[in-house]
């Protein structure tokens, strides 16, 4: 009988297995072909942010997201977390002089009435529309995204397997690997298809229909220099996407460093603790010739 319930139950497990299997296939089929896994420093239980790939990031955003994209969702990173540590790490100088590029509104003043002033750097960022209605407006009805946790928020399945073997490589990319996929993934449309006005084609985006034209040419954003006078990175699409990409994980997460160093503290706390309590426990129990612990 015990037999007999074992082997239904590995028979269940493995229909449930091959029914996963192909649902994850079929939805896969169906959003296109998987983004590419890109290398991030980032990645990993000790992975660190390049603070150069931020720096840059956030330079691509500024001159070309930030004209459709806000990134103010739930005044979580403002403008002086640019220069605190495990991010960009811009210069309190640098970020003070970049807030004060931007026009606020604030108020009410003494007369009741909403004004603009300079940005400071405890200010947040501010978005390119008033409201919804005008950013739709502006962009064909369709609403840009906000992005702050946006490489957070965007994912993909990676199907079996892989899935199993993310849970001990703790492989969490797959936001900023979908962004980069995204900005490189613009082509023309297959011969037969019409798009209608306002779509454009996107190998990536599920159904590949996007809203947004192409954001990113080659040469679009100039880069620091070297002692040569040659950008230090290509200046190509994809620098560009997987830089945007990178500075967006940071947004997501400006306490990540902070987070991954915590968590190995801790396991090096546990480790130390657990040998204390094995050797106590070796101790104890050798007092007793008999192998019960003394009384």
């Amino acid at each position: 009988m015990k037999t007999t319930s074992f082997r239904l139950a590995l028979t269940g497990l493995a229909t449930g297995l091959v029914l996963a299997t192909a649902a994850v296939s079929a939805r896969a089929a169906e959003g296109g072909p998987k983004p590419p896994q890109q290398k991030w420093s980032f990645s990993g239980p000790l992975g660190t942010f390049d603070r150069a790939q931020l720096q840059r990031g956030f330079k691509v955003v500024k001159e070309v997201c930030a004209n459709c994209h806000a990134m103010n969702l739930g005044n979580a990173v403002r403008m002086r977390n640019l220069s605190q540590p495990g991010g960009p790490e811009f210069t309190p100088g640098q970020v003070a002089a970049l807030a004060a590029t931007y026009q606020v509104t604030d108020g009410p003043n003494d007369q009741g009435e909403m004004f603009q002033r300079p940005g400071r750097p405890a200010d947040t960022f501010p978005a390119p529309f008033p409201n919804e209605q005008a950013a739709r407006a502006a962009n064909g009805g369709a609403y840009p995204p906000d992005l702050s946790v946006l490489a957070k928020a965007r994912t993909y399945e990676r199907g079996f397997p892989k899935f199993i073997f993310d849970i001990f490589t703790q492989y969490q990319e797959q936001g900023p690997d979908y962004i980069v996929a995204l900005l490189n993934g613009y082509t023309k449309p297959p011969e037969g298809m019409t798009l209608l006005p306002g779509q454009n084609f996107n190998t990536y985006m599920p159904g590949h229909l996007i809203a947004m034209p192409q954001p990113l040419q080659d040469g679009q954003v100039e880069y620091p220099k070297g002692p040569d006078g040659k950008p230090q990175v290509p200046e190509t699409i994809h620098q560009y996407a997987e830089d945007v990409a990178a500075f967006l994980v940071w947004m997501a997460e400006p306490h990540m460093e902070a987070r991954k160093r915590l968590g190995f503290q801790v396991m090096i706390f546990l480790a130390i603790f657990a040998g204390l309590l094995y050797y106590t426990k070796k101790k104890i129990w050798a007092r007793m010739p008999d192998g019960s612990p003394a009384h």
